[in-house]
């Protein structure tokens, strides 16, 4: 299976082509057209198996394909979970280079810095938001940003953000978004705290082996 089967657009491709790849990771193949089809997905992905650009293309995809709805300043159309700063700052830049040749603007939030230059970036709209989840309800707070408008949700290495205690505050984003959405949620584990999030957050998910050993609901 080739990049070019898996229905993402021609400058989705070149960027991807830029970056090296050459075939899909067993879990991109899964992943990518389960997205496309809209469908929730509940996905075990550990790290260094291309998950990230199972969920990033796709999404990017959809964000090209679908008009939004609202006119005037960017709404966040897609808005990606992290438990770390530096796992979003991954995200992030791995955001910025599968979107090189897109008019998608993206922007990445986390705690222990300066909240008022993101409060500023956010002002000239954004399509694609990587957070954490405290540094994201700081800024909602403080009206930086509205969620209302957020058409596909990453919770990314959900196991990590349990243990480290973000619970409550993805309950707390969870209601402020809009309930016809897409969820995507990976986890390298399946506890029953996940399995339980996983319940208020995917709806009918399409099950996915990324080629872990992981159970996948």
């Amino acid at each position: 299976m080739s990049f070019d089967s898996l229905g993402l657009s021609p400058d989705i491709l070149r960027a991807v082509a830029e970056q090296g790849y050459r075939e899909p990771t067993p879990i991109q193949q899964q992943a990518i057209p389960a997205v496309l089809e809209g469908r929730d997905l509940m996905a075990s992905a550990q790290t260094g198996t291309g998950k990230t650009a199972g969920f990033t293309l796709p999404l990017l995809q959809h964000l090209i394909t679908r008009q939004p709805h609202a006119k005037g300043r960017r709404p966040v159309r897609a808005l990606i979970l992290t438990p770390t700063r530096e796992l979003a700052a991954q995200i992030g830049e791995n955001v910025r280079d599968y979107s090189k040749y897109l008019n998608i603007r993206s922007l990445v939030v986390f705690g222990g810095v300066s909240i008022n230059p993101q409060m500023m970036k956010l002002r000239g709209g954004v399509d694609v938001l990587v957070a954490t989840p405290g540094r994201l309800l700081d800024l909602e707070h403080q009206n930086a940003v509205k969620l209302d408008q957020v058409e596909i949700l990453v919770l990314d290495e959900a196991d990590r953000m349990l243990d480290m205690g973000f619970i409550h505050d993805i309950r707390r984003v969870l209601t402020k978004l809009p309930a016809k959405r897409q969820n995507l949620l990976f986890s390298a584990t399946f506890s029953d705290d996940i399995k339980a999030l996983a319940e208020k957050t995917v709806a009918q998910p399409a099950g996915n082996r990324s080629g872990t050993p992981q159970y996948c609901v």
